[in-house]
C-alpha cells in the first residue's frame, strides 16, 4: 500500500487548485473594446465595432419600441480596423443598429442584450446589472466539484432563469455543487437546443434579461452553488449572426469546423473577441467556470509565438475572477492528457476534460448495442477495471472507427481532472430517438454506485438522479428553408455516434412539440421509483461529502479490481486514518466473495469490513440485501454495498 502521509511520489499528487492567470494583460482581458460601452459617469456610450473591411458605418439608434429610427451619426474608422463613436445622452436602454456601407442596418456583433430576438435591435446594458448579494461566495475547489448539467429552456415547464431559480434547492439538496448550463446566449426564434448562438454576449431573449441572468446566478451562490457557463467559441449558428456582414475577419477563410466556418483566431482582433467574451461572462455575471464546447476546434495549438487559444481563454477567465474559483473544462473527445497538464510542464492548464469511455464501456457491457462508437469497445469487465483506473480507456491505441490511434496516458493527471458521466446533453441528444439510458431496479442501483465510487469528477444531466424518462431530442426554431439542410447534419451526426438507423424514429426538430417532450417533469422524483433512485443519489452524494477516504485525490489512494466476469470492487484509501471504503458492484446474477483473498479487497491487519450501504435496501426499491458474514460476502444479484474499515473487536 502507498504511503498514508504526504504527496509521495505520485505523478498525479500535484493538488488540484485553481491555477491563477499569468497573462491578465491578453488582448480581450481589460475593459470591453467591441460593442456598446456606457461610459463611466453614465452620461453617454461609446460604440466600436471591429470592421476592417468595411468603408462606412453609421450608428442607427430606434424608439423604444425598435420600431423606428430616431437618429443616425456616422463613426470614425480607426487605424487599427475599429469604427467607434461616443455619444452623449445614449444610456442603458437605448436601442441601436449598425449600417454597414450603406446596406440595411443590423444588430451589433457584440450585442449584450437583443430583446426583441435576432431580428431586433440591440440594447445598450449596465454591466452593474443588480446589487450582489455574493461577496462571500469564492466558487468551488475543483476537488468538491458534483457537476448537474442541465438545459434552461427545458429543466421548467416556464423555460427561464426565473423559473430555474425555484428549483436550485432541489439541486443543492442532490449533493451537486455547481450547476452546469448548457449555452444560453441569443440564438434564432423562440426555442434551441444551445449550441447554435449568434449573439455571444447576450442571454437568450426567451429565458429572460441580462438581470434575470444575473439574479440567477445570485440566488445559485446565495444556495451554495457554482454556476459553469458552457460557451461555444469554434463557430457560431447557421442564421441570425451579423459578424460577416459587419467585419469578413471573423471567420477564418478556409477552416472549417463540423458545424460551419471556424472563427478566424488568426487576427488578432477576432481573438480579442472571444476572450473578451470569456472575461464578460466572468466579471459581468459572476459565473464561476467555463466549459469550451468541442475545445479542439477553438484552439489547442500556439497562436503568434503565444498561448493557444484555449489556454488564453483559461488564463483571462481567472483574470477576471480576481480571488474567485474559476473553473475552465473542456470538451474534447481525444483523451488528451495534455489539456490539463499545466503549462509549465508543456500542457494547456484547463482545470478538467470531459471522457466518454465510461458510458462507452458499461453502455457496450449492459446492452445489446453495438453501432457507431460503441464498436470501439469490448464491454468486458477488464476494460471496465482500465477506464476505471486511468480515468478513460483509449492511451494511444488505434480505434477501429478511424484506424488511427486515439488518446494519450493520463498517469500524471490528478483524477479530480477527468470528468466522467453516464448521461450528457450529446449522449442522449445523439440517440435516433433521444431516448435516455434509463436502466431498472437493480442495474440500474449497480451502475450508479459505481459511477460515483471514484475520484473523478461527476456530472448528472438534468434528472437522471430521479431516472427521468423524458427524452432529450435537439431542437431549433430556425426559417423553413435551412430545416433541411440542419435535419441532414443532424442525421450524419446520429449516424456516427450511434450507427444505421431509421430516420422515422427521430423527431421533428422544428416542431413545437419536440421541447414539450424533453421538458423535465419533477414530480418523476416525488414517486416511486423516482424517489427511491433520488434516495440512492443522495446517500451516495453525501458519502463524497462526509468520508475521509472519498476526498482522498492521489492516484494511490484508489485502486480498481476485477472479483469476478461481471463484479469489480473500488477501494478508496483515507490518509491519515484506517477509515477506507470499498465499494463492490456486481452485474452478475450471484456473487460470492471472500474479501480477505486478496490485498485490494482486505480490511487490513487487525481491522474488519462494516456494512455502510447497501442498494438493495428498502429505501433505495431493494429487495434482496446481500450478506455480510465476516470476510464473506453475497450479492444475491446486481448491486452494489459500500463498506468501511474499523478496529475488530477481540
Amino acid at each position: 500500500m502507498p504511503p498514508e502521509d504526504g504527496w509521495g511520489d505520485d505523478p498525479s499528487s500535484e493538488q488540484p487548485t485553481t491555477r491563477r492567470s499569468s497573462i491578465g494583460n491578453f488582448p480581450g482581458a481589460g475593459f470591453p473594446t467591441h460593442g456598446a460601452r456606457l461610459l463611466l459617469d453614465g452620461t453617454g456610450t461609446m460604440f466600436r465595432v471591429y470592421a476592417p473591411e468595411r468603408k462606412q458605418i453609421e450608428l442607427v439608434l430606434y424608439d423604444a419600441h425598435g420600431s423606428a429610427e430616431t437618429r443616425r451619426v456616422r463613426m470614425a474608422k480607426q487605424p487599427d480596423g475599429f469604427h467607434a463613436l461616443t455619444v452623449r445622452g445614449v444610456v442603458v436602454g437605448a436601442l441601436y443598429r449598425f449600417a454597414i456601407d450603406g446596406a440595411p442596418p443590423v444588430a451589433d456583433p457584440a450585442s449584450r442584450c437583443q430583446p426583441f430576438g435576432i431580428d431586433g435591435p440591440s440594447r445598450i446594458e449596465n454591466p452593474n446589472l443588480l446589487t450582489w448579494t455574493d461577496q462571500d461566495f469564492r466558487g468551488c475547489p475543483l476537488e468538491d466539484l458534483v457537476l448537474y448539467e442541465l438545459h434552461v429552456g427545458t429543466a421548467t415547464t416556464e423555460g427561464t432563469f426565473r423559473a430555474l431559480t425555484e428549483i436550485l434547492p432541489r439541486i443543492r439538496a442532490l449533493g451537486a455543487t455547481a450547476v452546469e448550463l448548457m449555452p444560453i446566449v441569443e440564438s434564432a426564434g423562440s426555442r434551441n437546443w444551445g449550441y447554435d448562438g449568434v449573439f455571444p454576449f447576450a442571454p437568450y431573449h426567451a429565458y429572460g434579461s441580462p438581470t434575470d441572468f444575473a439574479a440567477f446566478v445570485d440566488a445559485a451562490h446565495r444556495a451554495d452553488l457554482a454556476v459553469i457557463l458552457d460557451v461555444v467559441y469554434n463557430h457560431v449558428g447557421p442564421h441570425g449572426s451579423t459578424h460577416a456582414r459587419v467585419t469578413g475577419k471573423h471567420f477564418h477563410p478556409t477552416a472549417r469546423t463540423p458545424w460551419g466556418p471556424a472563427l478566424g483566431i488568426d487576427d488578432e482582433h477576432v481573438r480579442a473577441f472571444v476572450l473578451e467574451n470569456a472575461t464578460h461572462w466572468i466579471r459581468d455575471f459572476h459565473v464561476d467556470g467555463l466549459r469550451l464546447d468541442a475545445a479542439r476546434f477553438v484552439g489547442v495549438e500556439p497562436i503568434a509565438g503565444g498561448p493557444s487559444m484555449v489556454t488564453a481563454i483559461a488564463e483571462v477567465a481567472r483574470a477576471a475572477a480576481s480571488e474567485r474559483e474559476v473553473l475552465v473544462i473542456a470538451e474534447d473527445d481525444g483523451n488528451d492528457a495534455r489539456i490539463t497538464r499545466e503549462t509549465s510542464r508543456g500542457g494547456l492548464g484547463l482545470d478538467a476534460v470531459w471522457s466518454d469511455d465510461l458510458h462507452h464501456v458499461l453502455r457496450r457491457m449492459l446492452t445489446d448495442e453495438r453501432g457507431g462508437v460503441l464498436g470501439d469497445y469490448q464491454g468486458t469487465i477488464a476494460e471496465l477495471v482500465r477506464v476505471l483506473r486511468n480515468g478513460w480507456l483509449y492511451e494511444g491505441q488505434v480505434a477501429p472507427s478511424t484506424g488511427a490511434a486515439r488518446g494519450t496516458p493520463a498517469f500524471d493527471i490528478p483524477p479530480s481532472r477527468i470528468v466522467q458521466y453516464l448521461q450528457n446533453h450529446d449522449l442522449v441528444g445523439n440517440r435516433p430517438a433521444a431516448d435516455r439510458w434509463v436502466m431498472q431496479g437493480p442495474l440500474l442501483r449497480a451502475v450508479t454506485t459505481l459511477f460515483l465510487s471514484t475520484p473523478y469528477t461527476p456530472l448528472l444531466f438534468m434528472g437522471q438522479e430521479h431516472a427521468a424518462p423524458s427524452p432529450f431530442p435537439y431542437f431549433v426554431d430556425l426559417p423553413k428553408d435551412l430545416v433541411g439542410a440542419v435535419r441532414e447534419g443532424r442525421l450524419r451526426d446520429i449516424t456516427t455516434f450511434a450507427g444505421p438507423f431509421d430516420p422515422k424514429f427521430v423527431p421533428d426538430l422544428a416542431a413545437p412539440s419536440t421541447l414539450g417532450a424533453a421538458t423535465l417533469d419533477w414530480s418523476h422524483a416525488d414517486r416511486t421509483p423516482g424517489r427511491e433512485v433520488l434516495a440512492l443519489h443522495q446517500a451516495l452524494l453525501a458519502l463524497r461529502r462526509a468520508e475521509p477516504a472519498m476526498s482522498a485525490n492521489r492516484r494511490a489512494d484508489f485502486d480498481v479490481v476485477a472479483v469476478g466476469d461481471r463484479a469489480v470492487a473500488v477501494l478508496r484509501r483515507a490518509r491519515g486514518t484506517f477509515s477506507n471504503l470499498l465499494f463492490v458492484v456486481s452485474f452478475g446474477p450471484q456473487l460470492s466473495l471472500k474479501l480477505g483473498d486478496r490485498a485490494e479487497t482486505g480490511p487490513g491487519e487487525g481491522r474488519r469490513w462494516n456494512l455502510l450501504l447497501d442498494t438493495e435496501e428498502a429505501r433505495f426499491g431493494g429487495t434482496t440485501p446481500a450478506t455480510l458474514d465476516g470476510r464473506a460476502l453475497a450479492l444475491h444479484g446486481p448491486g452494489a454495498v459500500v463498506l468501511r474499515s474499523g478496529r475488530r473487536e477481540g
